[in-house]
């Protein structure tokens, strides 16, 4: 009796030892879950560093230099005038002239052409101290009521500037009441120099977020006018003034574009222009500044790009620099086990 109880006893015990565990926690074995997969582990030999560095630097450096000289080809004139055309009278109260609508707001400005300007030169329009990126500012519209006519009733988001007098306002919201509403015509020899406003804002705006049977409606009709009134008769998609002006700023100093004059200007001409300088930028002491520029392949004038560039291929020079006089002067077998801490001073702990 006593051996078959110590034999089945042994037989029970091996059975729970090879059985497997029903609740066991532990994952299925797979080379993913263990970390086996096949896999490039280089080793960072100092030779590779020194050439990693070496290399970046002369990809970095051609790239900066060959924008910088992009940047610098770009020819642009730009004209502050915010404060040059408040008659002198208003000079001490800015807000009561342009706040008055019965003063007469035309200001000539004459511009010399530095180099020759290739067509097509944009004509933009610059605000500084214009915070279009504030949360509320930029919440304030409804993108619905833009795009179908259908929702024009939809008001939701656009306060203050949802309804007037109980009646949608279309489009709503502060971007659009704060339209940018200067004007500028342009002359050279006392002929006109025609600024094309089509194709000036993004064509996906165009066709997807403002819609060609949504027409305006109850605009600026309240008592406070903020800008620029809109056409009835034109269908939102085709005010492209307001298309590009409703593409908010990231940054408190930005320009849109206002217009492409289709001809080229020769070096030392002299452009008049006519503008009205309507826009009150004088409460939050904004700036006004007209820009005339032209365009390469990497775009306007921008300096930065190729700075940035630059100095990154430079400070990579540098860096691989540094390393091959430290390999030089202070050379070291790689994977020595001399420099371990506990090697280098094997009497702590």
């Amino acid at each position: 009796m006593n051996t078959n109880g110590a034999s089945t006893s042994t037989s029970v015990g091996s059975v729970d030892q090879t059985a497997p565990r029903r609740n066991s926690k532990r994952p299925k074995y797979s080379k993913f879950t263990q970390q086996e997969l096949p896999a490039c582990k280089p080793i960072l030999t100092p030779q590779w560093v020194i050439g990693a560095f070496v290399l970046v630097g002369i990809i970095f450096i051609p790239i900066g230099v060959a924008s910088l000289l992009a940047s610098r080809d770009v020819v642009e004139i730009v004209d502050r005038y915010e404060s040059d055309c408040i008659p002198p009278r208003f000079k001490t109260d800015k807000l009561a002239y342009i706040q008055n609508d019965s003063l007469n707001k035309t200001c000539m400005r004459s511009l010399t052409v530095p180099k020759h300007m290739k067509q097509p030169i944009y004509v933009y329009y610059q605000l500084d101290n214009f915070y279009q990126n504030h949360r509320r500012y930029v919440k304030s519209r409804n993108d619905a009521q833009l795009r179908d006519s259908k929702k024009q009733n939809e008001t939701s988001g656009c306060d203050p500037e949802g309804r007037s007098n109980g009646s949608p306002i279309v489009p709503c919201g502060l971007i659009a009441w704060s339209l940018f509403n200067d004007t500028y015509s342009f002359s050279r020899n006392n002929k006109p120099l025609n600024v094309n406003k089509k194709g000036i804002s993004w064509k996906s705006d165009r066709d997807h977020k403002f819609g060609d049977d949504v027409y305006p409606k109850n605009f600026q009709n309240g008592t406070l006018v903020g800008g620029k009134k809109l056409d009835p008769n034109k269908p939102l998609s085709e005010q492209e003034d307001l298309i590009v002006w409703m593409r908010t700023a990231a940054l408190p100093t930005f320009r849109k574009l206002y217009g492409k004059i289709e001809v080229d200007l020769q070096a030392n001409e002299q452009i008049t222009v006519v503008l009205e300088n309507n826009y009150n930028t004088y409460r939050f002491n904004g700036k006004k500044k007209l820009v005339l520029s032209t365009t390469t392949w990497l775009g306007g004038k921008n300096d930065f790009l190729g700075i940035a560039y630059l100095t990154i291929g430079a400070l990579c020079f540098f860096l691989a620099l540094a390393f091959i006089v430290v390999y030089l002067v202070k050379p070291r077998k790689l994977g020595d086990p001399s420099y371990l801490s506990w090697n280098r001073n094997p009497g702590g702990h």
